[in-house]
């Protein structure tokens, strides 16, 4: 065996073995790096009292931010004489980091060659937002792909203008989508194409209450294909159109967004916009604002203009949530 072979990890796509011809000469040796999974590995042997045998994977950023949790068998065959064989407890869910975090102590003497042998029963990852680790082989990351690849493709359907049956008339422009897509995000666009609307005799859609650009941000999330600053930018006319063609999920996410930046400028749009839209979270958490830590002091002058056209209901609800704090001073 060649010098450069010597240090060669022989892989496929779950199990590794080196080879090792001699030992007696050296205390330590490391294998050059072999690639399981999305991580290179290490196999190192350490002769001392005991024989040490160690796996772990190479530093690198990927296994600082994401290091393997593995499962699996590892087992020496020895040839020497009988043919023998040192197999491990199984190993399940350890997350490998460095050289110390899995070593196997072999007390029996081995001489003449032998082979490491190492299934990869599992190898997970925790999600970098958190929560359960997720296998990387599972079928739940082939389902991922498979989402990803689906988007991306509807998101080129709608930017390309790929086959596009039906027009959408903004305030300023007009924009091609799909009946198809619309109909499976929107009950009240299926119920448009379903029935003998001018909808879907003229192939029309008529969205004069926005903007060109706010109505491609609309399209843009129902083809899964918003930008982050694009929902940011208009995602109070996003809001009003979730409402208008009863798109639950947007409208939610509208909500969760407009509760991250209140303040003293925008407080009573905000407020105005939760009832309107009944977004109960968003309203409750203006009412605080304004009441229980005594903005609407800083604001009076905007606060008594805005008393004098708001909901009749709006406006009792206000005074029962001073009077509460009122009570509790």
């Amino acid at each position: 065996m060649s010098d450069s072979s010597a240090y060669r990890v022989e892989t496929t796509s779950r199990l590794a073995q080196w080879r090792i011809d001699n030992l007696a000469s050296c205390t330590y040796r490391k294998s050059d790096p072999f690639k399981i999974g999305k991580w290179n590995w290490h196999l190192a042997v350490e002769k001392n009292r005991t024989l040490l045998i160690k796996l772990y994977p190479e530093i690198s950023n990927i296994t600082r931010d994401s290091p393997p949790i593995a499962s699996f068998i590892i087992r020496v065959v020895c040839s020497a004489g009988d043919r023998k064989s040192l197999i491990h407890p199984e190993i399940t869910d350890k997350k490998l980091k460095n050289n110390d975090d899995f070593v196997w102590a072999i007390e029996v003497p081995l001489t003449g060659k032998f082979i490491i042998d190492i299934e990869f029963l599992d190898l997970k990852i925790v999600p970098l937002e958190g929560g359960e680790p997720c296998s990387i082989w599972a079928e739940g990351s082939t389902q991922k792909q498979s989402n990803v690849t689906a988007l991306v493709s509807l998101g080129k359907m709608l930017s390309e203008g790929i086959h596009t049956d039906i027009v959408i008339n903004a305030s300023d422009g007009s924009i091609g989508a799909h009946r198809a897509v619309l109909a499976a995000r929107s009950p009240v666009f299926r119920s448009m194409f379903s029935h003998d609307l001018k909808e879907k005799e003229l192939s029309t859609i008529n969205i004069s209450d926005m903007s060109s650009e706010a109505c491609q941000a609309f399209l843009n999330y129902i083809y899964g294909n918003i930008q982050n600053q694009e929902f940011l930018t208009h995602r109070l006319a996003l809001l009003r159109a979730a409402d208008k063609y009863d798109i639950l999920d947007l409208k939610e996410m509208c909500q969760e967004s407009l509760l991250e930046d209140i303040d003293a400028r925008n407080v009573l749009e905000r407020l105005q916009n939760a009832s309107l839209y009944q977004l109960p979270k968003l309203k409750a958490s203006c009412l605080r604002y304004l009441v229980k830590f005594g903005k609407i002091f800083d604001i009076r002058d905007d606060f008594n203009s805005f008393m004098q056209c708001a909901d009749r209901e709006l406006i009792a609800e206000i005074f029962h949530e001073v009077l509460a704090a009122w009570k509790g001073f």
